[in-house]
């Protein structure tokens, strides 16, 4: 199930999450960001790191999911909501089902890795969590700085 809502935190807290992505985008990394919340408060942030740490699983949300789960001592972060600049591969989308999150909201579609509405729906299968998924805040933003970052790298490349 997902759905397409926005309330003014939501909006907060994805711009929050894009904030990160700009981070990403000065290191040349892929813009994305994530912010983990838990009682309208941020508890963690981080953006990708994959080229600086040269480590395929630092990416924004597993990163995220590490630094909340040493805030909350626990790796079940009942009760959070994460939110993302870009709809998580599957690497991700597995770690924030077994994290416990609560909601997914995420602001546009990876339409070559995206686990939830481009690639597959890992949401959706059974198991002994179910997270709610939300889409689509912030998405022109979003949209807007991973276009500028790959014509930055094609520029480059040229």
């Amino acid at each position: 199930m997902f759905m397409i809502y926005s309330t003014k935190n939501d909006t907060f807290f994805m711009g929050e999450a894009l904030k990160e992505a700009k981070k990403a985008f000065q290191l040349e990394e892929v813009p994305v960001g994530c912010v983990i919340v838990k009682d309208n408060e941020i508890i963690a942030r981080a953006h990708n790191l994959k080229e600086t740490k040269q480590k395929s699983t630092a990416h924004a949300e597993i990163l995220a999911i590490d630094i909340a789960s040493k805030k909350l001592n626990s790796w079940r972060l009942e009760g959070c909501d994460i939110y993302i600049t870009l709809e998580p591969c599957i690497m991700c989308s597995g770690a924030i089902i077994n994290s416990r999150i609560e909601r997914l909201v995420y602001a546009t579609k990876e339409p070559k890795y995206g686990a939830h509405e481009s690639l597959l729906n890992v949401f959706e299968f059974e198991s002994n969590h179910q997270i709610i998924v939300e889409t689509g805040i912030l998405e022109s933003e979003s949209n807007q700085l991973l276009k500028d970052f790959f014509k930055k790298l094609r520029s480059e490349k040229n």
